[in-house]
């Protein structure tokens, strides 16, 4: 991300956003920028003890960040209810202030995130929450601000027509980082079930950044998902070694779902037999 940047992230399991958001504050903090991280409900405590649990975060002294303001946590109701009323362009100019403050302290910049399901809560104004973020889209695209912002959606509470509305008074989605993308094959993390996102081509040239990737997966028993859906091409040994996965290095066994398989590619497990090993199981994409 970079100033100017407002982004959303409209999620459908923790795991995905806790990855994304811990990585967004420590980010921040390793390059001395303010966090505001604006809550539904949860106090500055337990913020920090989520958070904190966060697989990763370890080494991050979130606790001392708080205690010298460079770590800021306010519930939606402190943030934007102080008058008793959402008002979008009350807020609006707010943020701002609170941009420019953090300036004047010595920060390079401001980080903000907020979770957005206080919106569905019926409080006094609310209902101009769209004309908010479509207002700050503005400010954050005509504006030279030193600020970047993560606004976060729970797919389980906002409704689709809802959803896609809000979406688009944002400039993109946030995403984990790929693990790996050459143009030949991209590698992303899958959260739930936890696993890897390949798309692109398996082939000689790809295979050992793939054998790298299936190494770099945590060892534990359970279910591993290799989301085929977006593999345009793979060698035989190639199936071969995504089937592999079903061993960790040290050699526990797990059961391996291949879930979006492309028809030809179920057509190749298929004839090498690959689809029948124990603990394997193909789902076939519908194209």
């Amino acid at each position: 991300m970079e100033f100017g940047d407002h982004l959303c992230l409209s999620y459908d399991n923790a795991e995905e956003r806790l990855a994304i958001l811990l990585s967004y504050v420590r980010d921040g903090l390793a390059a001395d920028h303010k966090i505001i991280y604006l809550s539904d409900q949860d106090p500055p405590d337990k913020v920090l003890g989520w958070m904190g649990a966060v697989p990763g975060a370890a080494g991050l002294d979130l606790a001392g960040a708080l205690d010298e303001g460079r770590f800021v946590v306010r519930t939606a109701e402190e943030a934007y209810m102080a008058t008793g009323r959402f008002d979008p362009d009350e807020i609006i100019s707010l943020f701002a202030t609170e941009i420019e403050l953090a300036l004047v302290q010595g920060y390079k910049g401001v980080r903000v995130t907020g979770e957005e399901t206080f919106s569905l809560r019926g409080w006094p104004g609310t209902e101009r929450f769209a004309e908010f973020e479509r207002k700050i889209d503005e400010v954050f695209r005509t504006s030279r601000v030193n600020a970047m912002a993560i606004c976060q959606y729970d797919r389980r509470w906002f409704d689709e027509a809802r959803l896609e509305q809000l979406e688009s008074y944002h400039v993109d989605r946030v995403r984990a980082d790929d693990l790996h993308d050459d143009g030949v094959l991209r590698v992303s993390p899958l959260f739930a079930p936890p696993g890897l996102v390949l798309a692109g081509a398996i082939d000689g040239s790809s295979r050992p950044t793939l054998a790298r990737a299936l190494d770099g997966l945590p060892e534990h028993g359970g279910t591993l998902c290799l989301d085929l859906s977006a593999v345009e091409f793979s060698d035989t040994d190639g199936l071969r070694l995504v089937v592999s996965a079903r061993e960790t290095p040290t050699g526990m066994r797990r059961q391996l779902l291949l879930r979006g398989v492309p028809p030809r590619l179920a057509a190749q497990l298929h004839e090498l037999g690959l689809d029948a090993l124990p603990g394997v199981s193909v789902e076939e994409s519908a194209q």
